[in-house]
């Protein structure tokens, strides 16, 4: 392998660790300020006697979640969820986990 394509490798990582750094920021943001406009619209209604369940509360988070799985989709790519890549670290947890029980009790 050469220096210039380990470089390569470095800068495409690097820039994948800062999208996926991004949409994490950008998940926890979401969060946050939505939980925080839910409980105030929450409050405000039962001192008003007004109705908590209607469109006008989840607005906000229906179409900032709209731009929410856009993100995930740039980010993640189609194979978002249980693509191959998933389900080999997931057998090879178990696999550590295993072996990591199995060696305590030898």
């Amino acid at each position: 392998m050469t220096v210039t394509d380990q470089n390569e490798r470095y800068k495409y990582a690097k820039e994948r660790v800062k999208r996926l750094k991004g949409f994490y920021w950008h998940l926890a943001i979401f969060i946050i300020i939505n939980s925080y406009i839910l409980v105030n619209i929450y409050i405000s209604s039962s001192y008003n006697n007004e109705e908590f369940w209607n469109w006008a509360t989840f607005t906000t988070l229906f179409f900032w979640g709209i731009g929410m799985a856009r993100h995930a989709w740039k980010v993640f790519g189609i194979q978002f969820f249980f693509s191959k890549r998933w389900e080999e670290e997931q057998i090879e947890k178990y696999i550590k986990k295993e072996e990591f029980e199995r060696q305590k009790w030898e």
